[in-house]
């Protein structure tokens, strides 16, 4: 799927997304795409004045676009159960899910929760958000959960004695285990919708390399050398969003799909295309393990 791909697709119109940090960058240009398709897109961010810049900013391309600011803070997972409960009773269906926000490589810190900030934001808050807001999926026809992966995940391993940085913090570490962590539960998510016949389609996307406001903690020199002498190498905000839009549009995706650019190495690309991720986030005994964590953790069970 490319850009005139999702120009020449039907009105989408009826629909409402989620999309959470929607205010900038892959989840901004996810929200444009969304719009330009008659989907009402619900802006799940932090920071309220934000979002409403970022409506204002979608609004110069898609003039009539149905946008909503929702506050949404994913280093607090009372912040996750009161948008859950803010949502369904203010709507009646949700069509696609798109747990789009995270932090890259941040200097040690914990969520509200006491997550190290890494898996609470990217994952655990998501793992939540989604379990909350699952029987408003599964009452919508055609609901899709989309989770974002990363190329980071290829270097992750299932620390299950070190999820929250309690033995040693490692920034990219921390990082690649928790995509490693976003991608192994939409699988497993995947295996148990089907189990229990539900109608709702789990998958994953990863936007490749694309210079967005992920880059805020790495060292200036290295964000400078990109921008500047190795610009050709990633993907723009747009070119990024377009695995997500695929895995959340696309008439071809089952289940369990895996999307991405079709450039070299999936690092960029002008087409998002069905990609393979690892062997690894695969295993089944692993993804078990990470979602009997994941509900502990969070206190919350799903219901199956």
């Amino acid at each position: 799927m490319n850009i005139q791909d999702i120009k020449n697709l039907p009105s989408q119109k009826g629909r409402i997304a989620i999309v959470t940090g929607a205010n900038i960058g892959l989840g901004l240009e996810t929200s444009r795409l969304f719009a330009l398709k008659d989907i009402k897109v619900i802006l799940a961010c932090r920071n309220m004045q934000k979002a409403e810049s970022a409506i204002q900013e979608i609004k110069k391309t898609a003039p009539d676009a149905d946008l909503l600011a929702m506050s949404l803070d994913l280093s607090d997972l009372q912040s996750v159960r009161s948008f859950a409960q803010a949502y369904t009773e203010q709507f009646d269906r949700l069509d696609l899910l798109i747990n789009n926000a995270g932090i890259m490589v941040p200097p040690f810190t914990k969520t509200k929760d006491g997550f190290e900030s890494q898996m609470g934001v990217n994952y655990f808050a998501h793992f939540l958000l989604t379990g909350l807001l699952l029987p408003l999926l599964e009452k919508t026809q055609g609901s899709r959960v989309v989770a974002l992966g990363s190329m980071a995940h290829k270097n992750g391993k299932m620390d299950f004695d070190n999820l929250n940085a309690e033995k040693g913090y490692s920034k990219m570490g921390a990082y690649s285990m928790s995509k490693l962590s976003c991608i192994m539960f939409a699988y497993e998510l995947q295996r148990r919708l089907t189990a229990h016949n539900y109608q709702v389609k789990s998958v994953v996307a990863h936007p490749g390399g694309s210079m967005t406001n992920l880059m805020q903690h790495i060292p200036g020199f290295m964000v400078f050398l990109m921008e500047n002498l190795f610009s050709g190498m990633f993907n723009t905000a747009q070119m990024g969003a377009l695995p997500t839009v695929y895995a959340a549009l696309g008439e071809d995706i089952e289940g369990g799909d895996y999307t991405g650019p079709d450039g070299f190495k999936e690092i960029k690309g002008k087409n998002a295309i069905k990609v393979p991720s690892t062997d690894y986030s695969h295993r089944e005994d692993l993804s078990k393990l990470l979602w009997d964590a994941s509900e502990r953790l969070t206190l919350f069970n799903y219901s199956f």
